[in-house]
């Protein structure tokens, strides 16, 4: 498991990471690993663990046991420098349905410092498509275009590491396309990216390699082809939180 490799030189280090709600243990002793560059599916069933492991690692949620170390970095004491690098994508937009799009990238470009805000705003908002309606406020926007926003926003201050959790969710397949071509230009230049996802086709697409959950531990990873023949990876299903 990956637990086992040296945590040296890793983005993400996760070793025996537990998280309870009151009596129920969403994650169990959990280890995992991501080197910088890698591209990681976690697939699993619904209530495996993978929310709540992202949570954490994107500092939403403190583990209740275990240690979790972003780019070497301890999260109780360099939380501010880790949120920098991270872009998060959840079921929740974290949009402000009364603000326009381009007042929402505003607003979170001031929170990360960016002195090119205008510019990264107006370029994210062409890229999602959604320059034509960039002053409208976001309560108007349909689940897809709030989700492509949502995207525009975990892009906006050029994340090192990507966070997303089934960004596939409400999305038709003219945008879930065009996501397609988003991560794969993070990718291509050097984002590392932790997806939680039940489309199976867009994960083997690309991301390097999986790492299934099941009751809060990672059960199975490696390539592709392994995961055929590994009965602990269960099938993926079309919709659900995980």
């Amino acid at each position: 498991m990956t637990g086992a490799r040296d945590l040296d030189g890793t983005l993400v280090a996760a070793r025996g990471v537990v998280k309870r709600y009151g009596m129920r243990m969403a994650l169990a002793g959990l280890d995992l690993t991501v080197a910088p560059g890698e591209a990681v599916a976690l697939l699993g069933p619904n209530g495996a663990g993978k929310t709540t492991l992202l949570r954490i690692l994107a500092l939403l949620a403190r583990p209740t046991a275990g240690e979790v170390r972003i780019g070497g970095l301890d999260p109780a004491r360099r939380g501010d420098a880790i949120r920098r690098q991270i872009g998060y994508l959840s079921h929740r937009t974290l949009l402000y349905g009364d603000l326009s799009a381009r007042q929402n990238l505003a607003f979170y470009a001031r929170l990360y410092g960016l002195s090119e805000g205008p510019r990264r705003s107006a370029a994210l908002l062409e890229r999602v498509g959604l320059d034509g309606r960039g002053d409208d406020p976001v309560r108007t926007y349909s689940r897809g275009m709030q989700q492509r926003l949502a995207v525009a926003r975990a892009l906006l201050h050029a994340p090192r590491l990507l966070l997303f959790d089934e960004p596939y969710a409400g999305l038709d397949a003219a945008a879930a396309a065009l996501l397609d071509g988003l991560l794969a230009e993070a990718l291509a230049s050097g984002c590392t990216l932790l997806m939680a996802t039940h489309d199976l086709t867009r994960a083997q697409a690309l991301c390097t390699r999986y790492v299934a959950l099941e009751r809060g531990r990672a059960v199975a990873e490696g390539a592709w082809e392994a995961m055929i023949a590994d009965d602990r990876v269960a099938p993926p299903v079309a919709e659900g939180r995980p």
